[in-house]
C-alpha cells in the first residue's frame, strides 16, 4: 500500500451521563511516553510538533462491564450529529443516559470529541436533554492558538469569526432540538463542513446486529475494482475459500437488514419499524445494499459453490468484516467493532490489530477501537505489539457505574507478562468469580431431578 499522509485522527472521545457512564469517561487515542515507538503515528497540525496518535485502542474487561458501551456512546453522538437537523427527534429516545440512578434521565448527557482534520485541531462538544440541545461549542486552532467557532448555551449563540458572514442565514434554522452543527452540515462548504464530514464517514460501528447489512456491503465491493483485494482477504483467512460471486438475499435477510439499516445509518433509538420522516433510506436502496456473498470452496478435485445459510458463524463474520476493514484502512477512518474475537481465530483477530498497527498496510493512520476477551492480544509479537497506552480496562462498581483505565496508569514493570498479571486480577476488570456459587445451583438442579 502507497503510503500517504493522513488526513484525519482521533485524538480524544468524553461523554457522562451516558449508558453505563454515569460520571465522565474519556478515552485518549494520543501517544504517550509510554507508546510503542513503531505504531505511534505523527500527524501534522498547524502547532509546531506534530500530534503523536495511536491507530489502535483495545478494551477489556468482565462481560456486563461497560466494554459495549463506550462504543454505543460514540456512536450516539454521530447519529446526534448527523440527523438531529433533518429529523425531529422530540419525544424518541434521542439519548441513553445512566438508568440506574433514578434522576438521570432529568440530567443531561454529555459528548465530546478531539480531532484533528487537514492539519487543524478541533474541539466539539455538546450537552442535550430528551427535549433540547442544553449547549454546544465548537473551537479550533487554525493557526495553532485556539479560535472560537461558535458556542452556544440556555437559547444563546455566539458566533466566532468564521461564522459571523453566516449568522444571519443561520439564525432562522435553529431548534432547541437540533444541534447547530448538524444546522451547518447541511450548508454546502462552510467553515464547519471538515468537523461535519469527519462524523459522516467515521465511527462505523460493527457489531452482531448489522452483520447482514455489512455482508452486503462485501459483496457489492465484488462487483467493483475492489473484488481482488476481497478475495485476497478471503483466502488469506485460509477458510478454504477459492473464488466469490454475488447473489440476491432473501425475504428474510432484507427484511433483518430493514431494522439493521436503522442502526447503522439512521436514527439509532428509533422504535424498529417507525416510519414517517424519521425513516431514513426505502426499501429499494437497502435491499440494493444486501446481495449475498457466495463462496466457491475447494473441493477435492473442483469448487463448490455453498448457500451463505450453510457457512460456519466464524466464516459469515470474516466476511461481515471485510469491507468495513478496506474502506476505513483506505480512507483512513475510526472503525468500532464490538467483540471483535467472537466466532474468529485467535490468530486471524490478532492479524486484524496488526493490520492497523503497521504503518505498511495502514499509511492513513485509521484507527480501531474494539473490545474483546481475547487475552492473547495483550502479548502480540514484537514490533507491533499493543503499547500500554493501547490497552484499556472496564470495570463497574457496586452502583452499576462503569469507569474505564488505561494501563499505562498503573505502575509496573517493562519486562513484567501483562496478559499473566491481568488474569490474576492485577489490574482489575475480570469478573469476580464464586465457584462454590456454580456448585450450588448445579447441586440444586440435581437435587430437585
Amino acid at each position: 500500500m502507497a503510503s500517504a499522509e493522513p488526513k484525519a485522527a482521533l485524538i480524544e472521545f468524553w461523554a457522562r451521563n451516558v449508558r453505563s457512564y454515569r460520571d465522565e469517561v474519556v478515552l485518549s487515542m494520543e501517544g504517550t511516553r509510554l507508546a510503542n515507538k513503531h505504531v505511534v503515528r505523527n500527524v501534522s497540525t498547524a502547532a509546531t510538533a506534530p500530534e503523536k496518535v495511536l491507530p489502535v485502542a483495545a478494551i477489556f474487561g468482565a462481560n456486563a462491564s461497560g466494554k459495549s458501551a463506550i462504543l454505543s456512546a460514540m456512536w450516539d453522538m454521530r447519529g446526534l450529529v448527523l440527523h438531529s437537523f433533518q429529523t425531529r427527534l422530540r419525544g424518541a429516545r434521542r439519548r441513553v443516559p445512566f438508568l440506574l440512578v433514578p434522576d438521570s434521565r432529568q440530567q443531561p448527557s454529555e459528548y465530546g470529541v478531539e480531532v484533528v482534520l487537514d492539519g487543524v485541531r478541533w474541539r466539539y462538544g455538546l450537552e442535550v436533554d430528551d427535549d433540547r440541545v442544553v449547549s454546544e461549542a465548537a473551537v479550533h486552532y487554525p493557526k495553532g492558538r485556539e479560535a472560537l467557532v461558535f458556542e452556544r448555551e440556555n437559547g444563546q449563540t455566539i458566533f466566532g469569526r468564521a461564522l459571523r458572514g453566516m449568522q444571519r442565514a443561520i439564525a432562522p434554522l435553529l431548534r432547541e432540538d437540533a444541534l447547530l452543527l448538524s444546522v451547518l452540515g447541511a450548508v454546502d462548504d462552510s467553515p464547519v463542513t471538515p468537523l461535519f464530514s469527519w462524523f459522516e464517514t467515521n465511527l462505523m460501528l460493527t457489531d452482531a446486529g448489522t452483520l447482514d447489512i455489512r455482508a452486503g456491503f462485501t459483496a457489492r465491493l465484488v462487483r467493483t475494482d475492489s473484488r481482488e483485494h476481497v478475495l485476497d482477504l478471503l483466502r488469506a483467512a485460509d477458510l478454504g475459500v477459492v473464488d466469490a460471486e454475488v447473489i440476491e438475499a432473501d425475504d428474510e435477510t432484507v427484511e433483518r437488514a430493514r431494522l439493521a439499516h436503522r442502526l447503522m445509518f439512521g436514527l439509532p433509538f428509533a422504535e424498529a419499524g417507525d416510519a414517517g420522516e424519521d425513516a431514513v433510506g426505502d426499501d429499494a436502496v437497502i435491499e440494493a445494499n444486501l446481495q449475498q456473498v457466495l463462496l466457491r470452496h475447494q473441493a477435492r478435485e473442483s469448487t463448490f459453490p455453498m448457500d451463505p445459510q450453510y457457512e460456519s458463524m466464524g466464516t459469515k463474520t470474516w466476511v461481515g468484516l471485510i469491507a468495513p476493514l478496506l474502506t476505513v484502512l483506505e480512507g483512513g477512518h475510526v472503525l468500532l467493532i464490538d467483540e471483535l474475537d467472537g466466532s474468529l481465530h485467535p490468530l486471524l483477530v490478532a492479524q486484524i490489530v496488526r493490520m492497523f498497527q503497521d504503518p505498511e498496510t495502514n499509511p492513513r493512520c485509521a484507527q480501531l477501537i474494539f473490545n474483546c476477551h481475547d487475552v492473547n492480544l495483550l502479548e502480540l509479537d514484537e514490533p507491533f505489539e499493543l503499547g500500554r497506552d493501547q490497552i484499556w480496562l472496564s470495570e463497574k462498581d457496586s452502583s452499576g457505574a462503569t469507569s474505564i483505565r488505561s494501563l499505562a496508569d498503573y505502575k509496573s514493570r517493562k519486562d513484567e507478562s501483562v496478559r499473566r498479571r491481568y488474569l490474576r486480577g492485577r489490574y482489575g476488570g475480570i469478573p469476580r468469580l464464586n465457584p462454590a456459587a456454580f456448585e450450588g445451583g448445579l447441586q440444586r438442579q440435581q437435587d430437585e431431578a
